[in-house]
């Protein structure tokens, strides 16, 4: 299965107490914070949700 690789590339102040939620629940934590999470409709729908704060690209394994 493939894999994504999320980058967090803007800032959590400002933002909604859901979208913080969401973030968090990606395993984000700093700017600039990267994690590599499996691709599936649940990751997805939370990349779509904050899709303004972060970086995504295919992880080829």
């Amino acid at each position: 299965m493939q894999q994504l690789q999320i980058k967090l590339v803007r800032s959590l102040i400002g933002r909604t107490e859901a979208q913080r939620r969401t973030v968090l629940s990606l395993g984000l934590r700093k700017i600039g914070h990267s994690v590599v999470r499996e691709d599936n409709p649940s990751v997805r729908g939370m990349i779509d949700k904050v899709s303004h704060m972060v970086e995504v690209s295919v992880v080829q394994s």
